[in-house]
């Protein structure tokens, strides 16, 4: 049997205290201090060390089940963390190990080592990664482009959301794979980003050009592909644009989060059945059995220098309520992290 726990930890916790209307905000959630428990047979204490922060947490909120189940009241806000096991009672791990699951918004995770997972140490590649262009970010993009979204070379491929932590990774697949790309950001910034560094060949201002128009200049053989990030008047747009047997990929529609009642459908529906496209959801843990086959080529791309990222970091988890809003506002850039505690010395 690995090691027990030393003792109690003193663990400071963001939990969920009422349900937000629209924006989140700091006073939808409670900060407590609590102590780690002792640990039983089967379970891990984990550091955390970075949280990651994602449009879905804003769905976790809402008081229905989704593709998982609705998050009561009172419980620590649900979150993917990368952290360090210190105490462990389950043969499987080790103090030292580092790890990737639901860990939460708190310093420190104590309970079952279910849905937990190792991160292998692979030279030349730091922790952040596995949250930049590995994990849950590089597999949605993965998967996404590759198994629902079908590539072919010399295709149009349109991406929203270009500038945050998916979009960046599957427009960068998409030239991988030989398609013209086409990014929609928000910034100027993002912009001159995803085409000097990443390598679209195209990007559109949504918040300063009309995207139909841009979009009618910028894909002149229409539109293959969507991987759609956004929703709403981009999507739109891009349903406007597509060709026969188009391929959307649904991976999020974040302009719709903060909306109060139901989320507004695509104006342009009836383009799904005339142009007979496929539009198909995506939740990444329906891939788990091949996330192995994604690190591998990931890892492989990104020594190539095929594929990168950017990492956008926050500090202190009292930050996390706050910075959350930074990717409704579209103020991050690549992924958004929060730093809660130091890397091991390695």
């Amino acid at each position: 049997m690995a090691s027990a726990a030393a003792g109690p930890k003193s663990n400071y916790q963001w939990r969920l205290g009422a349900r937000p209307q629209g924006r989140v905000k700091e006073t939808d959630f409670e900060w407590v201090e609590a102590s780690t428990p002792e640990l039983a047979d089967g379970q891990i204490l984990v550091r955390i060390i970075y949280l990651s922060l994602d449009p879905t947490n804003r769905v976790w909120m809402e008081p229905v089940d989704t593709y998982m189940p609705m998050l009561p009241l009172g419980s620590v806000m649900r979150g993917i963390t990368i952290g360090v096991v210190e105490a462990s009672r389950h043969r499987s791990y080790a103090p030292g190990d580092l790890v990737q699951g639901l860990g939460g918004w708190q310093h420190y995770y104590a309970g079952d080592a279910a849905g937990w997972s190792k991160l292998p140490r692979i030279p030349g590649v730091p922790l952040t990664a596995f949250f930049g262009a590995l994990g849950h970010i590089g597999f949605t993009a993965y998967f996404g482009l590759l198994d629902i979204g079908q590539p072919k070379a010399g295709e149009t491929l349109v991406v929203s959301a270009a500038g945050g932590a998916v979009g960046s990774l599957a427009g960068q697949m998409g030239k991988i794979a030989g398609c013209r790309v086409v990014g929609v950001a928000g910034t100027d910034e993002k912009c001159d980003w995803i085409m000097r560094e990443l390598g679209f060949d195209a990007a559109i201002n949504y918040k300063t050009t009309n995207v139909g128009e841009a979009l009618q200049r910028e894909c002149p053989k229409g539109i293959d592909i969507d991987f759609e990030n956004v929703g709403g008047p981009v999507m739109d747009a891009v349903l406007g644009r597509i060709n026969i047997g188009a391929r959307v990929v649904l991976c999020g529609l974040i302009s719709q989060y903060n909306v109060q009642g139901p989320a507004a459908g695509p104006t342009n529906f009836v383009q799904i059945l005339s142009k007979r496209a496929r539009v198909q959801g995506l939740i990444v843990t329906d891939f788990a059995s091949r996330f192995g086959e994604a690190t591998a080529q990931i890892v492989q791309w990104m020594q190539q220098g095929k594929l990168k990222y950017r990492i956008d970091t926050v500090e202190g988890l009292r930050q996390a309520p706050a910075a959350l809003n930074r990717l409704f506002d579209g103020a991050n850039i690549g992924k958004l992290l929060v730093k809660v505690s130091d890397e091991p010395v390695r």
